[in-house]
């Protein structure tokens, strides 16, 4: 099954999406796209993804829309130039490991009732070491709200995700139904991750399927200050509220 694969870049990431592009060329799946929409100004993306060669594969969908909108917003514009039934994320400096597309492309095949399918997560580190990590749910069906039920957030405990949710693969149609990556400062795939477990189930395989790469210009490690006035949230309360409606809402009798 065709599997278009979603990747939002600014220029700042420009330099690993070399190696974004060499884990896609590995995959053992041989049915993809890559749906390339860079953010704000990208000669340097651009650049990148020349002298890599893959913006000469015709599988590379490329396109830029000039403005900085961010992360949520440029996801959003390649899912609307996307049109393969599944839909998987690539966030610009992770890479997908050999098997990725393969494994969670078999198991939504196998689980037509699910609409998300996600794997382990490892992180990768500047010195090209892999860390894996152990999950607090097994692998098999992703019952409807057990990620938000297992979601660790409570006030003095260590914030824990119950999996990753940048590398997730998607049925479109549901993605779409959701309106995409959710608008949370920082929490945009959190976000839709926990909305989309609130309304049906998903699939943990019990194999490892993206690489994380930590390094010091992440987005999520740059301190900044929310200007915007009025009662913010902390961006983890900002998802519960965005998620637990949907769940509860299908609860009432």
């Amino acid at each position: 099954m065709l599997v278009d694969v979603v990747t939002a870049v600014h220029d700042p990431y420009a330099e690993f999406l070399p190696y974004a592009w060499r884990s896609l060329l590995q995959q053992s799946h041989a049915e993809w796209n890559w749906v390339v929409q860079i953010d704000g100004p990208g000669d340097l993306a651009l650049e990148g993804l020349h002298d890599c060669g893959a913006a000469a594969d015709p599988r590379v969908l490329l396109a830029a829309h000039g403005t900085s909108e961010g992360p949520a917003v440029t996801r959003n514009i390649a899912l609307g130039r996307s049109t393969a039934p599944l839909i998987q994320n690539i966030d610009a400096d992770d890479e997908l490991e050999p098997d990725a597309l393969a494994a969670l492309a078999q198991a939504l095949t196998a689980h037509p009732g699910a609409g998300f399918a996600v794997g382990h997560a490892r992180d990768l580190t500047a010195e090209g070491l892999l860390a894996e990590h152990a999950l607090p749910v097994s692998a098999g069906v992703l019952p409807r709200g057990v990620l938000l039920d297992v979601w660790t957030t409570e006030e003095g405990a260590s914030y824990r995700l119950p999996v990753h949710p940048a590398g997730a693969m998607w049925r479109r149609s549901l993605l779409l139904a959701l309106g995409g990556w959710s608008a949370l400062r920082g929490m945009e795939d959190t976000g839709l991750l926990m909305a989309a477990n609130a309304l049906t189930e998903g699939v943990l395989v019990d194999v490892p399927t993206l690489r994380y790469r930590r390094h010091p210009a992440q987005h999520s490690k740059q301190p900044s200050k929310f200007t915007g006035g009025g009662c913010r949230l902390p961006s983890y309360g900002s998802a519960r509220q965005y998620s637990a409606p949907l769940r509860n809402g299908l609860n009432r009798p």
